[in-house]
């Protein structure tokens, strides 16, 4: 793990607490060229409609903005063509930001743009250079960190984050690979409620999340649509899908603005408004 130097303001301690400033992407040459998950694999040979996309992510972007979030735009480059999901290149915890290892040459290389960025703002890094870890994989919940044992992110990288991160409870979730990434099948959108499908994820870990969170259960389709995926901007406003209407009906009923933002052609890749988001400072 290698350090680099501070002073702009970097704090996250949690999936929901106030967003005011986050990284994306622009979709500019979003293609399905590995295919990752389910949903990857149902459009491969439909493709993706790159000016819809764009229009989508676009009404994203000003939808962060009407709600007061400063939105960095990373540059994008034709050799990622999956730039548009930011959340997988690393995580923001406490005061620091770490840069992930990228477990697949499609993705490889796509930390490096983030790193440039961070370099240019003088905002320091921790860059995790030994073991692979993705974005996607890391729930933050105050002094737990939720970390999914996926094909992205290995045993080696959860055994790192707990020597260096001791203040922490690191807890290894495993589940199914095909799911990718563990906030494909679980997200906490505030301190008591959180979402899951119970279906990628072990007994155990299932009574575990009962224990600490009212859970809202995602169907089958929906997760299909990456019900689970949403993402929380603070103060139980949360940005999803239109069509996961049960989800969204089931967060209203506990008292949570639901924001609605169609993005359908960029989940078409495999991922949503959670994906496609790395957030850089929260505020409680």
């Amino acid at each position: 793990m290698e350090e680099q130097t501070n002073i702009s303001k970097v704090f996250c301690k949690s999936e929901y607490d106030t967003l005011k400033r986050v990284v994306l992407c622009q979709p500019q040459y979003m293609t399905i060229r590995d295919v990752i998950n389910d949903t990857q694999e149902h459009f491969k040979d439909e493709g993706i409609h790159i000016e819809r996309a764009l229009e989508q992510h676009a009404e994203f972007v000003n939808t962060l903005k009407k709600h007061d979030i400063d939105v960095i735009l990373l540059p994008y480059h034709k050799k990622y063509p999956e730039q548009v999901f930011t959340r997988d290149i690393g995580f923001t915890l406490g005061e620091t930001i770490f840069v992930a290892n990228m477990a697949t040459d499609a993705r490889s290389g796509e930390e490096n743009v983030l790193k440039q960025w961070l370099e240019d703002e003088e905002i320091s890094y921790f860059n995790l250079v030994k073991e692979y870890i993705e974005g996607g994989d890391v729930i933050i919940d105050r002094d737990t960190i939720y970390v999914g044992l996926s094909s992205r992110t290995d045993k080696k990288a959860t055994t790192h984050l707990k020597r260096i991160l001791n203040n922490f409870d690191i807890v290894t979730i495993p589940f199914k690979d095909k799911y990718l990434h563990l906030d494909c099948v679980f997200n906490v959108v505030s301190p008591e409620v959180a979402l899951i499908y119970p279906h990628a994820l072990t007994q155990k870990d299932i009574e575990l999340f009962s224990s600490r969170y009212d859970l809202i259960e995602v169907s089958e389709e929906e997760q299909f649509q990456l019900g689970t995926n949403v993402l929380s901007i603070g103060n139980k406003r949360v940005i999803s899908l239109p069509v996961n209407k049960n989800v969204n009906d089931q967060l209203r009923k506990r008292g949570f603005e639901v924001i609605e933002v169609d993005i359908t052609e960029i989940i078409k890749s495999g991922g949503s408004f959670r994906c496609c988001t790395l957030p850089i400072l929260r505020e409680g």
